[in-house]
């Protein structure tokens, strides 16, 4: 069986920096979602609405489903997913946000590198 035909396992990592001009507004969603949370117990729901009334990085947790990412692609399921949010000095000019698309564009971002070897 070659290498296609086998079950592969990926890690696809996102970073996402996201901007909060709506706080107020963050932490209302967030405490809609866990309202409408039938599995949260009550005890971890009244948590839950303080920390996400209190800290927009915990708002947007409760927002993020990283399944809605990988929904609709076709020949993959989900094994495992993790996430976490928090709240991050941005300079976009700092060389800890570049994303490396210069990396792309040579053909070094590891991803072709995959290809060639399937």
């Amino acid at each position: 069986m070659s290498t296609s035909e086998t079950a592969r396992y990926v890690r696809l990592r996102v970073d996402v920096v996201l901007e909060i001009d709506g706080p107020a507004e963050l932490a209302e969603a967030a405490v809609g979602r866990i309202d409408a949370d039938e599995f949260m117990p009550e005890e971890e729901r009244v948590h839950a609405r303080t920390a996400a009334r209190e800290d927009s990085a915990e708002a947007l947790a409760y927002l993020v489903e990283p399944f809605d990412l990988i929904r609709d692609v076709p020949g993959i399921e989900m094994v495992q997913a993790s996430w976490s949010s928090e709240e991050v000095e941005y300079d976009p000019d700092a060389l800890e946000w570049d994303l490396g698309e210069e990396d792309e564009e040579d053909g070094e971002d590891g991803a072709e590198d995959d290809d060639a070897r399937s």
